[in-house]
């Protein structure tokens, strides 16, 4: 029995390093990236993001992952009449409100090795883009601005409307060193590049424009 236990021992650590080294952004959909485009101008209706609304990304490295978000941030779109596409859109983060879920790594996070926020108190986002794609389907596009760069991001988002309230959601992951943020971390636990992003938006229908 106990020789039985030392040959498979070394077989479950294996496993269990595998498992702690995945990377959950190859179950997301890479956001495509590129240089910053003509941003489109509102008309139609204008839906504001309702306090419901929630920002959040997953951020991982060779011994495991961390989840956070942004506590503060406000946005809208505007809906033609009878449509079914948004014809503009942005939001804005406040980044002190960043939050994870380790009190040190907020810190880590909020400081000059990331998001910098005394230097970059806000990143937005504002559509340049959007297209049809199936029933409550859209790939979207928008220049992101974060960290003093800004470049053009296209991902898919899922989309409903009942009454005055529309919601969307979002799930991606996008390449942390495109907009400048390239810290390591530790040689022996090295920080990946990829981030993923969820977007969760619920808004609803204000004035016309």
């Amino acid at each position: 029995m106990k020789s039985t236990i030392l040959i498979l021992a070394p077989s479950v650590f294996a496993a269990a390093m595998l498992t702690s080294c995945k990377n959950p952004a190859d179950e997301t959909t890479d956001a495509t990236i590129t240089d910053a485009q003509t941003e489109l101008v509102g008309t139609g209706t204008k839906y504001v993001f309702l306090d419901t609304s929630t920002i959040g990304f997953t951020g991982s490295k060779v011994t495991g992952s961390h989840d956070g978000g942004f506590k503060e941030f406000s946005g809208h779109f505007f809906m033609a009449e009878g449509g079914d596409t948004p014809t503009a859109g942005e939001f804005t983060i406040q980044m002190e409100s960043t939050w994870s879920d380790n009190e040190k790594l907020t810190g880590h996070l909020k400081a000059a090795d990331f998001f910098d926020v005394e230097k970059f108190s806000t990143s937005t986002f504002k559509l340049t883009k959007a297209t049809k794609t199936g029933e409550g389907a859209y790939d979207v596009s928008g220049n992101l601005t974060m960290h003093g760069t800004e470049k053009n991001i296209t991902f898919p988002v899922t989309a409903s409307r009942e009454g005055s309230t529309a919601s969307f959601k979002a799930e991606f992951d996008i390449n942390r060193k495109d907009f400048g943020i390239v810290y390591a971390g530790k040689t022996d636990d090295l920080i990946r590049d990829e981030v993923i992003i969820r977007l969760d938006f619920k808004a609803t229908a204000g004035e016309s424009n």
